[in-house]
């Protein structure tokens, strides 16, 4: 076998070469490597002239703290089966995640099935992520609309409530203009809004539905943003109005916010929830990733930490935090918190939500007034990426 191997930007030829790979590596076609041509980076490995692995990468933003941070977000890669065993998969991420770090990326979020290779590579899961099922009927007996009305399709100001709304969430996409579209077209989605009367819309909602094989359709939720209690509450009634065409919603896998609204409104707990493989997250860029991410307002401190670095070795760093900024500097004192790589990704997206799983986590601190600092400046808001790619 010609064991030359280079790594290179796909053209177009590279590009369908790699659409055939991935079709032949996953047992099926891969229809983002198609809806995304226009958008993501494409880095392959080529051997004599043959494409044997590869990999799409988008550079978009995501909230962190309120502010949009800009991720190195992975998806779609493979390693031909007659390649596998040879450490390529390893190769190909740094060659996937170069061209999207010179362009300014200072994270790096995935979503994978291979935990283990991932977290060796400085990735971890923030948090679970679920899929839900709940009967149609349930949610008609349980939950109203209310005095909302509901409107059929998609509109500025009900795109400007997604924004404003992920915003509140440590993990969710800054949706560029094309996102929408994309998801719309791959996914055959219809989008409803939620008003009451005279005024804005505080409320919105996309699904899919196919026929069902023997009566009747299937519905998935791929969007659910509401506002507060009352909208989400009035967006559960409305699917509940489904009830005589799918008898079951399922909510695509991290749809459905974590928050309470289902578990304390329904009258009887019959949902199913399915657990799926987790996004992770990296941190590619320390000073860079502490310094656009948002922080509380009303937090000041500095606390000595140290972090593992990509050799194994540790460095000791002062992070500082004022008036709803922070920065990160090379320090000499001695780290009240230490953070492996993978810990420190989970503190960045609000995982941690308590210093006791923090502690139970592996995090090490010889200070837990210094640990409960830690955890409360990045758990103002949760982690959830109900965004896909």
């Amino acid at each position: 076998m010609n064991r030359q191997l280079t790594f290179t930007p796909a053209d177009d030829g590279l590009w369908e070469q790699y659409d055939q790979l991935a079709t032949r590596a996953y047992g099926h076609p891969i229809g983002d490597i198609t809806h995304l041509r226009e958008h993501a980076d494409l880095q392959v490995a080529v051997r004599g002239g043959r494409v044997v692995a590869g990999g799409l990468g988008i550079l978009v933003d995501q909230f962190f703290g309120g502010a949009p941070v800009p991720s190195a977000c992975l998806g779609d890669g493979c390693v031909a089966p007659e390649e596998r065993g040879e450490h390529l998969a390893t190769d190909m991420t740094a060659e996937r995640l170069r061209p999207l770090i010179e362009r300014g990326a200072v994270i790096s979020t995935i979503s994978t099935s291979s935990t283990g290779y991932a977290r060796r590579l400085g990735w971890e899961a923030p948090t679970n992520v679920l899929a839900w099922a709940v009967a149609t009927d349930d949610l008609k007996r349980s939950f109203t609309t209310e005095d909302f009305e509901v409107e059929h399709g998609l509109t500025d100001e009900a795109e400007a409530l997604q924004r404003v709304l992920a915003r509140q969430w440590n993990g969710p996409v800054h949706r560029p203009t094309w996102w929408t579209r994309w998801k719309q077209d791959k996914s055959n989605l219809t989008t409803y809004r939620f008003a009451r009367p005279g005024h804005p819309a505080t409320g919105l909602l996309s699904l899919t539905t196919k026929r069902h094989e023997r009566h009747g359709t299937s519905l998935v939720v791929h969007d659910f943003w509401a506002a507060g209690q009352s909208a989400a509450a009035a967006m559960l009634a409305f699917l509940g109005r489904h009830n005589t065409r799918a008898r079951t919603i399922t909510f695509r896998r991290g749809t459905l916010p974590p928050y309470p609204t289902l578990l304390h409104g329904l009258r009887h707990h019959r949902t199913t929830a399915d657990a799926w493989h987790p996004w992770m997250l990296r941190i590619l860029d320390i000073p860079g990733a502490i310094r656009l991410r948002g922080w509380p307002i009303d937090l000041t401190t500095a606390v000595p930490i140290e972090i593992e670095n990509e050799t194994g070795d540790w460095g000791r760093w002062m992070l500082q935090v004022r008036a709803g900024a922070a920065e990160i500097v090379p320090a000499y004192v001695q780290g009240q918190v230490t953070f492996t790589q993978c810990q420190l990704a989970v503190w960045y997206a609000g995982g941690y939500r308590s210093t006791t799983s923090a502690r139970m986590a592996g995090v090490h601190a010889v200070s837990e007034k210094a640990l409960a600092t830690l955890v409360r400046s990045t758990a103002q808001f949760e982690p959830w990426l109900p965004d896909h790619f």
